[in-house]
């Protein structure tokens, strides 16, 4: 699946972006609806859909509870709430309670922790993208020229600070 992103059609910061909403909607506890969030703000910041689709998968059963935990555990020191970490929860009404507190911790929590992690999987997805698919046009372009090497035609290649520029071409003289 990491492949086809790099690979994936369209500029990388579209990409990129895509990939970012879908991990700022995977660190929210809505099952089901994170997929949507992550695609409606795909949609809505010009962000690729598909990357989306796949940055959501950050959460899944096998991450859900260390992730919320932290989450919540970012939320109380957000929110400077250490009374919570005290409750027993022995009692439904005791949690029923202090529900809609819980959930203004967990969410503020998951807030910050996606929003930071969407910017970092934005910076790093953009720079690995740019550098994957120039490694790749360099592969690319050192195949052209050898089977035009080995066919009798020839570059001639300068390459800039920048990036590679072709700046002439030159046959080689038949004989």
């Amino acid at each position: 699946m990491y492949w086809r992103l790099v690979r994936m059609q369209g500029k990388p910061e579209a990409i990129a972006r895509g990939l970012a909403c879908g991990v700022f909607a995977g660190f929210f506890p809505l099952f089901g609806l994170q997929l949507i969030i992550g695609i409606l703000l795909a949609v809505l910041l010009r962000g690729n859909k598909i990357a989306a689709t796949a940055g959501t998968w950050i959460s899944n059963p096998l991450t859900y509870v260390p992730i919320f935990a932290f989450n919540f555990h970012v939320g109380e020191w957000l929110l400077n709430q250490d009374e919570l970490a005290n409750v027993s929860f022995q009692s439904w009404q005791e949690f029923t309670e202090l529900g809609s507190e819980i959930i203004l911790t967990l969410f503020v929590g998951c807030f910050a922790v996606g929003l930071v992690c969407a910017v970092v999987s934005y910076w790093l997805s953009v720079q690995l993208i740019h550098r994957l698919r120039t490694n790749r046009s360099l592969q690319h372009q050192k195949k052209r020229c050898s089977r035009r090497a080995s066919t009798g035609t020839h570059r001639i290649e300068h390459y800039s600070s920048e990036s590679s520029v072709l700046s002439a071409e030159s046959e080689s003289a038949k004989s």
